[in-house]
């Protein structure tokens, strides 16, 4: 994991730009969009690799309060500065807070990178009120997806300084697969869905058609779609 806060220390300037940005934005909020469908509303959050904060934004402008944590202190910082929120730096596998003290937590683009993903699961849910979700958007694995890696290794190779691009062993989950993780840490209700399909490194040109057929992918071939929004409840008893 150190590999990962190091890359996303210096890419912390011009994340925003990737995705708060043109077209960036609109891919990024159509991700958050779907997350924030599974969060009860006015709720206290905690978001799990916050990045520079623009979830935890949604989510207090929506009338919730929010909390992040992430292992990037140059995330930490941007996120601090966005709007004064409360972050704390660390590792999502081990979470500094008391029982039951969250109502929702969430997580963007980051689940793929962790080593031991039961054990975030398992203090998701130590972390949740009775009744209290989980929502996570992570990487998906379909015919596409499979080529990423090795792109990503030719643009470490080539030091191309962009959001994500490096060898960090992320892992593409199947649907089957997830779910019987979020199964296995006792989440009920779990829900899987596959979105995306216009991905915000297309061209301008390309990205604009896919985002045209992006709903028919969606509901019809959803396996051509990249991400995927996985979702859960811990038990009210």
């Amino acid at each position: 994991m150190t590999k990962v806060a190091t890359h996303y220390d210096q890419v912390a300037a011009v994340y925003d730009s990737q995705y708060d940005q043109k077209q960036g934005k609109i891919y990024y909020g159509h991700i958050c969009s779907k997350v924030m469908e599974n969060l009860p509303k006015r709720g206290k959050l905690l978001d799990l690799g916050c990045g520079t904060g623009l979830f935890m934004h949604r989510y207090v402008s929506s009338g919730g309060e929010a909390f992040g944590l992430d292992i990037s202190r140059g995330m930490i910082i941007k996120a601090h500065g966005r709007d004064g929120s409360d972050v704390f730096s660390g590792n999502a596998e081990v979470l500094p807070f008391c029982d039951g003290v969250f109502d929702c937590i969430s997580s963007i683009l980051a689940f793929s990178y962790l080593q031991n993903p039961n054990s975030m699961l398992d203090e998701s849910y130590r972390l949740l009120k009775p009744g209290g979700a989980l929502s996570v958007c992570t990487l998906g694995h379909n015919m596409f997806t499979k080529m990423v890696p090795v792109a990503y290794r030719i643009g470490e190779k080539l030091k191309i300084k962009r959001v994500g691009v490096g060898t960090f062993k992320e892992h593409y989950y199947r649907e089957d697969e997830i779910r019987e993780l979020f199964e296995k840490a006792g989440f009920e209700d779990v829900k899987v869905e596959r979105i995306s399909f216009a991905h915000v490194d297309l061209k301008p040109s390309l990205y604009s058609i896919a985002k045209k057929v992006e709903p028919f992918v969606e509901e019809k071939v959803p396996y051509l779609a990249f991400n995927l929004c996985v979702s859960g409840k811990k038990p009210e008893k």
